[in-house]
């Protein structure tokens, strides 16, 4: 399959990052490289660009796109397999000083969700998988369904799904498991349906939704991953450089900002000292203080760009 996927905020995107000649920047979630790519023409001549994914497809993708390996290719492309919660390691590897700017660009792709067989799709039945990067993680989707007892699939749904049902969700795996295994996605579809009651169906989306999600992120460890690779990033950043994340769901966005706060909040002694003696001074400044979201126009092109916010935080 063509690995398609069409860049969220674009523009917003390589206006706050401001890439260009002589530039070092790190996309640290590379997918197809649709933003990567126009990073990549801006910095020419003298750029270096770092890209990271641990989808082997989006890198084969990713390296297409950016002409890798032909003289055409405009500045110099760095391509690392690995995920950005080992974003120290990774940046070490590339053997570059520093980074002017990084971007995330969290969640699953399309291509991710549009191949069934990587089970992320409530809407198409297959194995239940939910891996990243199958090729280094062992634990599956169809593992925590078919093992974790009630009370930690409830935790599970409750805290990454933000599913009012969860309980009741977690209730209804447990009792459904007992009677045949849940080895793909319709299956689960088929047991959410039932333990949510028909009147709350009618309304907020697929009724499947919240728990595929909170399945993909505990398998995935994406939160945690997520504060490594957000807190290596505010490392790497050259003074004046620029983080920006775009997330897609309320427990990355405030995850995103918590971190950017803590980052900017410089000193913490109780407001009633009269001299500062914590000696703590905000290491970033937040540039944008309400997170973007894209234009009507852009969700009109790309349904999928409709919950998708963006932050942006600066280097002191």
């Amino acid at each position: 399959m063509e690995y398609r996927h069409t860049p969220v905020l674009l523009a917003e995107v390589t206006q706050h990052l401001s890439p260009h000649s002589g530039s070092i920047v790190v996309d640290c979630t590379l997918g197809g490289a649709g933003h990567a790519k126009r990073f990549q023409d801006l910095m020419a001549p003298a750029g270096i660009l770092v890209g990271i994914d641990q989808d082997d497809v989006a890198l084969d993708a990713a390296a297409s796109t950016l002409r890798l390996g032909q003289q055409e290719s405009p500045v110099k492309t760095i391509l690392l397999k690995g995920n950005f919660g080992d974003l120290d390691e990774l940046l070490a590897s590339a053997a570059i000083p520093y980074a002017d700017a990084i971007l995330f660009d969290l969640g699953v792709s399309s291509p991710q969700i549009d191949v069934a067989e990587r089970g992320f799709s409530f809407r198409e039945d297959a194995p239940l998988d939910m891996r990243m990067d199958p090729g280094h993680q062992t634990l599956t989707a169809a593992e925590v369904v078919a093992t974790y007892d009630e009370a930690d699939l409830a935790r599970i749904i409750r805290d990454f799904g933000e599913d009012r049902w969860a309980s009741r969700i977690a209730a209804f795996i447990v009792e459904a498991r007992g009677r045949r295994p849940l080895n793909t996605t319709g299956q689960l579809v088929d047991v959410i349906k039932a333990a949510i009651p028909a009147s709350a169906r009618r309304s907020g989306g697929h009724p499947a939704k919240k728990t595929f999600q909170a399945l993909r992120i505990h398998v995935n460890g994406e939160l945690n991953q997520l504060e490594r690779g957000l807190n290596a990033a505010v490392r790497w950043l050259a003074p004046h450089g620029r983080v920006a994340v775009i997330s897609y769901h309320s427990l990355e966005d405030r995850l995103v900002k918590q971190i950017f706060a803590g980052y900017a909040q410089g000193c913490t002694c109780p407001p009633d000292m009269p001299v500062c003696t914590c000696d703590v001074s905000p290491v970033l400044k937040i540039i944008t203080r309400r997170a973007l979201v894209p234009s009507a126009e852009e969700t009109e092109r790309n349904p999928r760009s409709r919950s998708a916010k963006l932050r942006v935080a600066e280097k002191l």
